[in-house]
């Protein structure tokens, strides 16, 4: 009891204790997630995302001090006439030397770098490519790409950076894309381009009087498709002197008791430039000879040459 001005007051209850709170659970938190999804717009500048002294820079400022006409003679997107822009080749050859830098070859994978790797954004700067555009360019300008190596190699010895004073010479054997099955003699040979004349003049008659359900589109591909099995099967056929003569040389070279085992000449219908070769495995597939010639001092590769022997 509590006396206050003469007021007789009830005494004050014990503080009760609160009851502990349980743990929440995960379900139960409201809690700011993650949402990856989302759009989001970032002002960037391809200019500071790359290094002053990146070698993509380099490669650029070389590539505008070189004589490049040879890439746009055949581009017909000019101002006097109609028609889409052409993506600048200056940007395709930065792209190739990069990535050849980079020991990348796909254009594929160049394809998708261009999208993700700043280096390659910054060469691209915009400019519409696709893995189509790349590899066509690789094919159509093999010569001046050729060329143009020798112009950059020549450069490079003229400011030290490759000497030539020690070269060192190695191969690499490369599988192709034939089989086994697609290597033939000259009388199946034969046999083959007899089916695929007669397939392309039946392709042909077709033209007029299509299958029902075909269109014009796969027509046209079937008959490309023709030409260009008839097309390998006569390139076959004209190398098959060369594998004769191997074979003469083998004939001439091996042991006598392998002499016996030397078949007679045969030609991929697929690849025929392909020849079985002896794989660093102890295999024995169709390949290519990969051969590289590099300044030893500077570990530059000054030379590339592709061979059908076996042998460096």
């Amino acid at each position: 009891m509590l006396l206050i001005d003469g007021t007789l007051l009830p005494a004050m209850p014990e503080p009760i204790e609160p009851a502990a709170a349980r743990p929440t659970r995960p379900s139960e938190a409201r809690l700011v997630r993650p949402v990856r999804t989302q759009i989001e717009w970032a002002p960037r500048e391809l200019d500071a995302a790359l290094p002053p002294d990146h070698q993509a820079r380099a490669i650029w400022a070389l590539l505008e001090q070189l004589d490049l006409s040879a890439f746009y003679a055949d581009i017909r997107a000019v101002a006097d006439r109609p028609g889409r822009p052409a993506s600048d080749p200056k940007v395709l050859l930065a792209l190739w030397l990069f990535a050849t830098k980079e020991g990348i070859g796909i254009a594929r994978h160049l394809a998708r770098l261009c999208e993700d790797h700043d280096a390659y954004r910054w060469i691209l700067g915009g400019v519409p490519i696709d893995y189509h555009l790349l590899a066509e360019f690789r094919v159509v300008h093999e010569q001046a790409l050729d060329d143009l190596f020798t112009t950059i190699l020549a450069a490079m010895m003229n400011a030290g950076l490759v000497t030539l004073d020690r070269v060192a010479q190695d191969g690499m054997k490369v599988r192709a894309s034939a089989g086994a099955a697609s290597f033939r003699g000259a009388s199946s040979l034969e046999a083959c381009l007899t089916e695929a004349k007669e397939q392309v003049e039946r392709l042909k008659a077709q033209r007029e009087h299509s299958e029902p359900g075909v269109s014009a589109r796969e027509q046209a591909a079937r008959e490309r498709h023709a030409r260009e099995r008839q097309a390998r099967v006569e390139g076959a056929i004209a190398q098959l002197p060369a594998a004769k003569a191997a074979k003469e040389r083998q004939e001439r070279t091996l042991a006598k008791p392998k002499r016996a085992k030397v078949t007679e000449p045969r030609v991929s219908t697929t690849d025929p430039t392909a020849r079985v070769m002896h794989m660093p495995d102890g295999g024995f597939r169709p390949a290519f000879n990969a051969q590289f010639a590099t300044d030893v001092e500077s570990q530059v590769i000054v030379g590339v040459g592709v061979t059908t022997r076996g042998s460096d």
